[in-house]
């Protein structure tokens, strides 16, 4: 993770000297604003890669001598056919629908259909206990 909180540090500085530099060339305050609020959340994300990467042990990536078989293996378990995706992408533009047209029922209808998506796809793979 240091890797990428080294990234997103780079780009906070770069959001904020390019937020200091348009302030001084543009006196745009919507463009200011939205330079600074980037660098932010950069360095919000920034700090938080920075902070999980003291608790995690070093990945293959954070070795400057690493090789690349270093990271062979599993990387991690992936759904071979779900149809909950495609659910869940159903729900969110059903959502984003309802609310640029600002239809609050089809709100709380898409709402209850991504909720049911949501928890589809998080308990998908979920194995009740055995009961002995």
């Amino acid at each position: 993770m240091k890797v990428e909180s080294r990234i997103f540090e780079i780009l906070t500085v770069f959001f904020f000297v390019a937020g200091i530099v348009y302030a001084v060339v543009a006196q745009e305050a919507v463009g200011i604003a939205g330079l600074f609020l980037t660098g932010g959340l950069s360095l919000i994300v920034g700090t938080y890669f920075r902070f999980i990467s003291r608790r995690l042990e070093a990945r293959p990536e954070d070795n400057p001598d690493g090789e690349i078989s270093d990271g062979a293996g599993d990387v991690g378990f992936f759904s071979p056919g779900s149809y909950w995706p495609l659910g869940l992408a159903g729900a969110v533009a059903l959502m984003a629908i309802s609310l640029a047209f600002m239809y609050f029922w089809a709100v709380t209808i898409s709402a209850v259909i991504l909720l049911i998506s949501v928890g589809g796809l998080v308990f998908e793979y979920h194995i009740r206990p055995s009961e002995h």
